[in-house]
């Protein structure tokens, strides 16, 4: 146990999604377990994401998600230890907040130098070496089985895989919280012509463009569900029998409970995990960008719907990717860090 005060540093947006909350949410509850206690700097992107799914998070309010309001919303000396998940902080920004204080940063890209003493890359395709030179001899923790994915889906593992396999009976669609340029209605209007009589359940965030509109929907289409803000992730993934969904921080949940999922890649820092995940057979996936995307996401749509035999390989090469509890490893290396690093 550990009484280390931790500030997590976060983005969110229209742009970039709501992922880096989730996830750093998700190890910070992890942390807490542990007896660390935590806050989040809260520009109004990310407060509005805390408010909706932890309104009794610590937050210190701040401007906006840049590095300069972040900084002057820093109150340094609070905290023993750093996590960035922020793809927009140079190393320069990181050491000016964390100064020599443990900091574990959260990356997909391996694009930039980063003042860590861990990073965590959950991407299933990524190696030591697309870090060599970016760190001051970091820890890396990388792969799936250090994905941070909320703990109910670990609680609902057993029960999930054992009933994969069954007919489509229900369609999740989950295109991230922020709906990034709108993808959760262009996805929804394929699967209302090509879906039956399926029931869809849709899941999408407060402020997401699509909301509007798929509201309306609904309204005249009962076979549309919407969950908005949803609580209860766990719960909707265990009743899908297939799901369509970015390719992004989401992937992990559908992979630990096995769901047969077709993922859309909505951003270049998604390309490589789908691909990774499509090489082992535990996906099916679509660029959103791609000139011919409508067709191939109908022919994926139809594969999934109707091959019995590939939905229950997908299940079984998914569950394999990660088993839902890399948050709880996280959370113990950062803390046995933050251990070695404190003055006895």
């Amino acid at each position: 146990m550990t009484s280390a005060r931790i500030l997590f540093i976060v983005d969110a947006g229209p742009e970039v999604g709501g992922g880096h909350v989730m996830r750093s949410l998700t190890l910070a509850r992890a942390l807490e377990e542990k007896g660390a206690s935590f806050a989040f700097l809260a520009p109004p992107e990310v407060g509005a994401i805390l408010e909706a799914f932890a309104p009794d998070v610590p937050r210190l309010p701040v401007a906006s998600t840049t590095p300069k309001a972040l900084m002057g919303g820093l109150v340094a000396q609070l905290f023993d230890a750093f996590v960035f998940d922020h793809y927009r902080l140079s190393y320069a920004d990181q050491r000016g907040m964390a100064g020599s204080r443990p900091a574990l940063v959260i990356d997909d890209l391996a694009d930039r130098p980063l003042n860590a003493d861990l990073i965590l890359d959950s991407g299933p395709a990524r190696r030591a070496s697309d870090y060599e030179g970016l760190h001051d001899g970091a820890r890396l923790l990388l792969g799936p089985a250090y994905a941070p994915v909320r703990p109910e889906f670990a609680q609902f593992r057993e029960r999930a895989l054992a009933r994969r396999g069954q007919p489509v009976r229900r369609i999740m669609v989950s295109m991230g919280l922020t709906d990034v340029g709108g993808a959760t209605s262009r996805v929804v209007e394929r699967l209302r012509f090509r879906a039956g009589d399926l029931p869809l359940d849709i899941v999408l965030g407060a402020e997401a463009p699509s909301l509007g509109g798929l509201t309306r929907v609904a309204r005249r289409d009962p076979r549309l569900v919407l969950h908005v803000d949803a609580q209860d992730m766990g719960k909707l993934t265990l009743a899908a029998d297939i799901a369509i969904g970015a390719a992004g921080s989401s992937m992990w949940e559908r992979c630990v409970l096995g769901l047969p999922s077709l993922v859309v890649i909505l951003a270049e820092n998604q390309r490589a995990a789908a691909a990774a995940l499509v090489e082992r057979g535990a996906v099916l996936a679509v660029d959103a960008s791609a000139d011919d995307f409508e067709a191939q996401f109908d022919r994926a749509l139809m594969r999934l719907l109707t091959d019995a035999e590939l939905r229950m390989a997908l299940a079984a090469a998914s569950a394999q990717v990660c088993d839902g509890r890399g948050a709880e490893r996280v959370a113990e290396a950062f803390l046995r860090l933050i251990a070695e690093r404190t003055p006895a």
